[in-house]
């Protein structure tokens, strides 16, 4: 998954972009809201974090912008504010979610799971195709009675696959789910994961195509 960071505590940041980026996801930080502005423009995301208090102005006028221009990309407000009409008032504005500062990461790791579950019209975090099981939050993919545990580009790679199965991906739409801007890799680099995704898959009724000229889409052997 892509995720946009709009946090102006440099400190903060770094540590919320290295803990998801643990988990496999690509994230980009804006520190200000012209810089993400210009980020929306050039790339697509799966989910954005939103500060309220930037140096350029306010969160809240953000996400109102945001909804007003029919992106429907889900938003995660981090405030620093408990008081209830405060959290109320982010959810009014159009906010799908909200962590209040300081917060455990991994309350943020989970939040971030349940709201794109939500985005994705599925209830649990596992989802299955062909008798093949993805765990999204375990990183587990069973078959035939047997699990092995996904690095974390793998099980990000391979969810792109089980959210639209037969779906044709380019290699550059899926270098942009997986990669952030800050990331120096070539198209080459999903030629290695789409095969390490084949190995693994080896044994089940599952297979990763590559369509010619186009991509690859996730298909069953049935």
């Amino acid at each position: 998954m892509r995720f946009l960071l709009i946090e102006d505590n440099a400190q903060l940041a770094d540590a919320v972009v290295g803990r998801l980026a643990l988990d496999g996801h690509a994230v980009d930080h804006a520190g200000t809201l012209e810089a993400a502005w210009a980020f929306i423009n050039a790339a697509s995301y799966d989910l954005i974090l939103l500060d309220i208090m930037l140096p350029d102005g306010d969160g809240r006028d953000f996400l109102v912008d945001h909804r007003k221009a029919e992106n429907r990309t889900p938003v995660i407000v981090i405030t620093a504010r408990s008081e209830v009409s405060d959290r109320v008032g982010l959810l009014d504005l159009g906010a799908d979610d909200y962590i209040t500062k300081p917060f455990d990461f991994s309350e943020l790791e989970a939040r971030c799971r349940a709201v794109l579950r939500r985005q994705g019209g599925v209830a649990a975090n596992q989802k299955t195709y062909e008798g093949v099981v993805l765990d999204s939050t375990s990183g587990g993919l069973t078959f035939n009675g047997n699990t092995e545990i996904l690095r974390n580009r793998e099980l990000r790679l391979l969810e792109v696959f089980f959210r639209a199965p037969g779906q044709v991906f380019s290699k550059s739409h899926l270098m942009d789910r997986l990669f952030s801007f800050s990331d120096e890799v070539s198209e080459n680099a999903i030629e290695v994961y789409v095969g390490r995704l084949r190995k693994r898959l080896d044994g089940s009724d599952v297979r990763i195509e590559t369509v010619r000229g186009l991509g690859y889409r996730m298909v069953g052997k049935t």
